[in-house]
Parts: structure tokens; sequence; C-alpha cells
């Protein structure tokens, strides 16, 4: 299945876009999404922590995902 990914902060610039799609095995879970993008995109395994909101919720890595989801990635935030 195809999923469409919004991209925030730094991960914006990892992947050169606020948005992209990626191809997932289907109902796959949110572990693999990340495990793919960890794949893809190397250094994302830079970032301190990495989490993913679907359907504007932050979710369990054991999620299954089913593909109309609205799905973001969310770096670490900083502040000053």
């Amino acid at each position: 299945m195809e999923v469409e990914i919004l991209a925030f902060g730094i991960t914006r610039d990892i992947v050169g876009g606020s948005t992209f799609k990626i191809f997932l095995e289907r109902e796959a879970t949110v572990s693999a999404l990340k495990e793919l993008l960890y794949q893809k995109y190397p250094k994302m395994k830079q970032l301190r922590s990495l989490m993913i909101a679907v359907d504007n919720e932050y979710v369990d890595e054991g999620l299954e995902l089913k593909g109309q989801e609205e799905i973001a990635l969310i770096p670490p935030v900083s502040g000053g």
C-alpha cells in the first residue's frame, strides 16, 4: 500500500520536502514504517527520538496501518 507522510522540522530537511509517499506492506505496523524510513533515510537514525502521529495522535509502534490514515513524523523538539 502507498501512504502519504507529513514531515516536520528536521525530518522535512532529511526527506527533502513537507510531504512524501512511501510503499508499505499491507497492514504494516508503525514499527515497520520506522524501520523502512531508517533504511531509506539513514540520517533519521541520528535523531534522539522520532515520534509518529496517526490521525493527529501519537501512537504505539505496534499499531497496524491501513493506508487511509494521516501519518506525520514528529522530530525531537528543542526550545530556548
